[in-house]
Formats: structure tokens, sequence, C-alpha cells
């Protein structure tokens, strides 16, 4: 990514901040939708050289087609749960004052469907828990994976992040 999409990306992240106040209506309201991702093999073939993850279903074509039921090769389930950032930068409203944001981690994650290469994915989130500290704010999420076409999501996860705030100027 070039730092004139990088510069953009965080424009348009700095666009959807809301105050704490408003973050809040957000608890068991309406889900947030992202826009759709393909999933190319390169990308699946870039995720298994970093992951040095190279199981022919991911990264050969002709024997995935062979000799798999998916008539090709799919996602590595991790690359598709990896795409949950980005599915929520797309989607989600983040809080004023945010410093940084950070995974914390999940408490259930199941992959239900398999992404095969070429389709596209988008986010679902739902805030169903809020936990506010002194300099950070917890969140809890109902978070899906959806494939363009498809009856079942791709993976459908219970996600915890963490917001660290920039402490009040008044």
């Amino acid at each position: 990514m070039s730092a004139t999409d990088r510069q953009a990306a965080e424009e348009r992240l700095r666009e959807k901040l809301v105050p704490l106040e408003a973050f809040r209506s957000h608890l068991h309201g309406a889900e947030f939708v992202s826009g759709w991702i393909t999933v190319d093999q390169a990308m699946i073939d870039t995720f298994a050289d970093a992951t040095i993850d190279h199981q022919f279903i991911h990264v050969d074509p002709e024997r995935a087609k062979a000799e798999t039921p998916y008539g090709g090769t799919i996602a590595h389930g991790f690359l598709t749960l990896s795409l949950l950032s980005t599915l929520a930068y797309d989607a989600l409203p983040g809080i004023e004052r945010t410093r940084m944001g950070i995974n914390y981690g999940f408490d259930k994650v199941r992959f239900l469907t398999p992404v095969k290469a070429g389709a596209r994915v988008r986010g679902r989130f739902r805030l169903i828990g809020l936990t506010e500290r002194a300099v950070s704010v917890q969140t809890a999420w109902d978070a899906q994976v959806e494939i363009e076409g498809a009856p079942r999501p791709a993976l459908s996860a219970h996600w915890i992040t963490l917001a660290v705030l920039e402490p009040p100027t008044d």
C-alpha cells in the first residue's frame, strides 16, 4: 500500500470516529456491514508464504480441483479470520481519543464454510459487550464473515477488542 493510500485510509477512519457517548448507543443495536473483498489466489498464496502453510488445498489449483470436493483452492481459515480487521475498519465506527486499537482475543471462533479462491467476502458485526475503564474501552463483537451467494457464513466469532484512549483534556 502506498503512502497516499495509507493516508486516505487513515482519513476514512478519522471520519468515522464518534464520541464515547454516541458509541455506547450501538450496544445491542443494529449490525454494521462492510463492503466486499475478493479473496483471490494471489492473496491466498501470499498468506501461505507468510504462514509457511503451503498445503495443496490452498496453493495448487489443479490438484485441489482434482482431489478435493471444492472444485479448486480454498483460503486458509486463519486468512479468513485475519480479514476481520480490515472488514471492521471498513464497517465500524471508532471512538474519539483512541490512541491505539488492540485485538484482545476471541471467546469463540467457528469455521463454517470454506472460502473458495475468487470468492467475495464481507464482515457483519454487532456490538454485544462494552466495558469502560479509565483509559480504555473493551468491546465484544458478534462477528461473521459472509461469502457472497453462500447460505452459511465462512466463519462466526465472538471477538474482543480494546481501544486505548488518550486521557481527557478537560
